[in-house]
């Protein structure tokens, strides 16, 4: 992470007091409502701008196998947590090979399922199995896609030539076979969220899909992430100056597992965009995890607090 002086003082270096010298902000774990697995960092695309530096080279977070999930699952339940909703990230979730297996067992379990994907080739190849767990569990599964922009321009410009004919088809077989489907896309290209927004309602009618951009489980614009901005910390006043509460913030309803590279076990984060920060590990358990969140980072303010964003629906 990228640090910034402010006077004689760093910012994000103390977990407690920010570099003016003010009680950082925190956030409580309020309820777990979605527990995220980073199914592994290896993808099948190499972008421009990935949070988390995704690739076909990145193994830092190796692939979760069904046993990995499935202790989280049972946890769960033997604790009787309220969790409803399961998601999935990765790098490219669909390309672990544990992957339908995974998503097989979680949704038996009668868990709303969210897997965000690049649907670039990775649809394909999996056709068959995933028109299965559709005809099964029909709306329980919902197919998140990550489309940048609304034009293969700005699209391709982040993930590469032809990116966006390729995902654009994916998205339309999806929909067009009644699966239940999801757009994410990015602010970053100086556009209004209004004009991003009437840009990709044109590019749905193009394609003939029916998405609702107004509901925010269907749809959602992303704030850009970058870790070398000069962002202000966040402090316990400044919720009452935004007219913010910390249940607002993702961390006050959603943890992370992953399996780091050559480690024994999974942990839990705090959460899904700090997957390398050992300060926001939680604990190997449901039942032993932190409960308290310090936003000692710049994407807690950039993404969650300023930009108001969520992984979760």
């Amino acid at each position: 992470m990228d640090q910034v002086l402010h006077g004689n003082s760093i910012k994000f270096s103390d977990p407690d007091i920010t570099a003016k010298g003010e009680q950082r902000a925190w956030v409580k774990l309020d309820e777990l409502q979605t527990l995220w697995f980073n199914i592994g960092t290896v993808c099948n695309l190499t972008c421009e701008h990935c949070y988390i530096e995704s690739s076909p080279k990145n193994d830092r977070l190796s692939f979760l196998t069904v046993p990995d999930v499935v202790q989280y699952l049972d946890e769960i339940r033997e604790l009787g947590l309220t969790t409803k909703e399961i998601g999935f990230t990765g790098g490219e979730p669909l390309i672990n090979p544990h992957m339908m297996a995974i998503l097989e067992v979680t949704l038996a379990r009668g868990f709303d399922v969210i897997v965000l994907t690049n649907a670039f080739h990775v649809i394909g190849r999996h056709k068959t199995k995933l028109t299965r767990l559709r005809d099964r569990y029909g709306d329980q599964l919902l197919l998140r896609v990550s489309l940048d922009h609304y034009s293969a321009e700005y699209h391709d410009m982040e993930r590469g030539p032809r990116a966006f004919e390729v995902t654009t088809r994916s998205l339309k077989w999806l929909a067009d076979e009644g699966f239940h489907v999801a757009v994410a896309g990015r602010s970053r290209w100086g556009e209004s969220l209004q004009d991003e927004q009437v840009g990709y309602e044109q590019l749905f009618r193009e394609l003939g899909i029916e998405i609702d951009t107004s509901s925010t489980r269907h749809f959602v614009l992303f704030p850009e992430m970058d870790g070398g901005l000069d962002v202000p910390e966040i402090t316990t006043a400044c919720w009452g100056i935004l007219n913010k509460r910390p249940s607002d913030v993702m961390c006050a309803s959603s943890r992370m597992v992953v399996k780091r590279k050559g480690a024994l076990k999974p942990v839990v984060l705090a959460c899904t965009l700090l997957a390398y920060d050992d300060q926001f590990e939680m604990g190997n358990d449901l039942k032993s995890m932190k409960s308290e969140v310090k936003l000692n980072h710049p994407h807690c303010a950039k993404f969650c607090v300023l930009g108001g964003a969520s992984c979760s629906s």
